[in-house]
């Protein structure tokens, strides 16, 4: 008891400092989301602004839209990177390029992996030009569209390629710390790889695998810079749709940016939720 109300007071400090700028942000955007913005002379508080968003032909699917990709994107960052953490440990050359894999996604931004999906997948890209000129289509123009549709693939694949590392690596840490005996047993008790994998190795998996999910749909849903720059006009994700709004040259508009800025502070505050309770049950395996 000592040593967590320990740990409370030195963490004190820092977490009145992101309080304040946490409150300092959302507040402001709280009030102008009910219409009070005395700076263009709106006073009266109201829900009326709640009532357009929420009714628009816009919002629902551009929320929607904004969950598909963080889903998509993150069940699949998950996915490959567990197949590929589960690749490293069995060559034996994961802690090699284990620090290749997790500075990845730390040293390109989005914008250079938006530019890189650009010149892959675009109908001019290199993609279009290898099936060109391997006869499987007969113009560039015969190339599936994967950046600026209504799917949003190309904002799925700038998310994959930058989630996959991320989460191989979360999880060849905990494969690697993992008690290699216990597979060994269901191996030796006449399981196969597939079997000791599913009911042995997986579920102690899980919590690591959940709170990764977590993380990655908490950035990909919050993101703005892929879904801008190779979304779609429509359905815009929730962020670029509030940045629209925002940037409108009428201010009174700024309130329906702000409902919407409230939507993503409310989910992604359920996010954090998410993430804190299953990190405690990932401590909670160890």
């Amino acid at each position: 008891m000592k040593s967590a109300l320990r740990a409370y007071l030195l963490l004190t400090p820092a977490l009145l400092v992101l309080g304040a700028l946490f409150l300092g942000g959302f507040a402001p955007s709280l009030l102008q989301s009910f219409g009070y913005f005395p700076a263009v002379g709106m006073t009266e508080p109201t829900l009326s602004f709640y009532r357009e968003v929420f009714g628009g032909r816009e919002f629902l699917p551009s929320l929607l839209f904004s969950l598909r990709i963080a889903f998509l994107s993150s069940a699949g960052a998950v996915v490959f990177g567990t197949l590929l953490a589960l690749l490293l440990l069995r060559t034996g050359r994961g802690e090699k390029i284990e620090g290749a894999l997790a500075a990845i996604p730390v040293i390109v931004p989005h914008t250079v992996a938006v530019l890189l999906v650009l010149n892959l997948l675009a109908r001019t890209g290199l993609l279009a030009r290898l099936l060109f000129a391997s006869g499987f289509i007969s113009s560039p123009d015969g190339m599936p569209s994967l950046v600026f549709d209504r799917g949003g693939l190309g904002v799925i694949a700038v998310y994959l390629w930058k989630g996959i590392p991320f989460a191989a690596v979360v999880v060849y840490v905990v494969l690697r710390n993992m008690n290699t005996r216990l597979w060994e047993s269901a191996t030796v008790l006449g399981a196969s790889r597939f079997q000791a994998f599913r009911y042995v190795v997986l579920p102690l998996l899980l919590p690591s695998l959940s709170s990764t999910f977590v993380l990655l749909f908490g950035f990909s849903f919050g993101a703005f810079e892929a879904p801008f720059l190779i979304g779609p006009t429509f359905p815009r994700a929730l962020p670029v749709a509030a940045y629209s709004a925002y940037i409108h040259p009428d201010p009174t508009f700024r309130p329906y940016s702000m409902v919407m800025v409230v939507v993503i502070t409310f989910i992604a505050m359920l996010l954090v939720y998410l993430y804190s309770f299953f990190l405690a049950g990932e401590e909670r395996a160890s």
